[in-house]
């Protein structure tokens, strides 16, 4: 078994300053190494899954182990009160908008603190709680779904998407496009809502990455026939 201190110089070892500058472009935070997401899951899969290995890592603050963190834990096993720290100590982007999401959507209690955190004061929270609830529509089956609560939280997007803080209005696109793409049902109804609502500008400084569109995206899976097919893992 590997301890965090052992896991912690295998990181430093494995650590890229090129990797590492890109990622300070994408709103990664210091402290971290720079380590690819392959390297890290070589790290998964010789600890496959230990729930208290993954608090302590996620514990060092450090963006890598995070991360790393959010491979190995048992989504099960994660308590409201570690999501609560979790998600408040996700300060960097790749952590809040996808490895917090992830577990969280994986676990027990996705939906509701989902719905907590968009209410929250602070804008990594907010967000972290647009990608849980994009993250459960993938998936969640539609009979485990509430579907007149996605209906009300779609309508809010298209009345607050565009005063939203930066990076929420990243999630609550992502939600769109998900629920689009993930619930058949709706698709209709969530194109003619992302038409109303148009291109949604999010800046992305020092990076080339484009915000989707949502009829664009949901188009294309329509023409790979995926629509309404569910994810097995959100993971990646």
């Amino acid at each position: 078994m590997m301890t965090v201190p052992q896991i912690m110089a295998d990181l430093q070892q494995h650590g890229d300053e090129g990797i590492k500058k890109i990622l300070l472009k994408h709103g990664v935070k210091e402290p971290f190494f720079g380590v690819k997401v392959e390297h890290l899951k070589t790290i998964q899969k010789k600890i496959r899954t230990d729930y208290q290995l993954a608090k302590d890592l996620y514990a060092t603050g450090n963006a890598d182990a995070m991360y790393l963190a959010g491979l190995i834990t048992d989504d099960k096993k994660m308590s409201i009160d570690d999501l609560q720290t979790w998600v408040r100590q996700a300060v960097s982007d790749n952590i809040a908008d996808y490895m917090v999401p992830w577990v969280t959507a994986g676990g027990n209690f996705g939906w509701e603190l989902a719905l907590q955190w968009i209410e929250d004061h602070e804008a990594h929270v907010v967000s972290a709680g647009w990608f849980t609830l994009a993250n459960l529509v993938a998936l969640k089956p539609d009979a485990e779904l509430d579907l007149a609560a996605l209906r009300t939280l779609l309508s809010r997007v298209e009345k607050n998407i565009h005063t939203a803080p930066n990076r929420v209005r990243s999630g609550m696109n992502i939600f769109m496009i998900c629920l689009g793409s993930y619930i058949s049902s709706m698709t209709g109804e969530v194109i003619d809502t992302a038409r109303r609502i148009g291109p949604v500008t999010v800046i992305k400084e020092g990076t080339a990455c484009k915000t989707p569109l949502a009829t664009d995206y949901i188009e294309k899976v329509r023409l790979r026939g995926k629509l309404g097919q569910k994810k097995k893992t959100v993971k990646c």
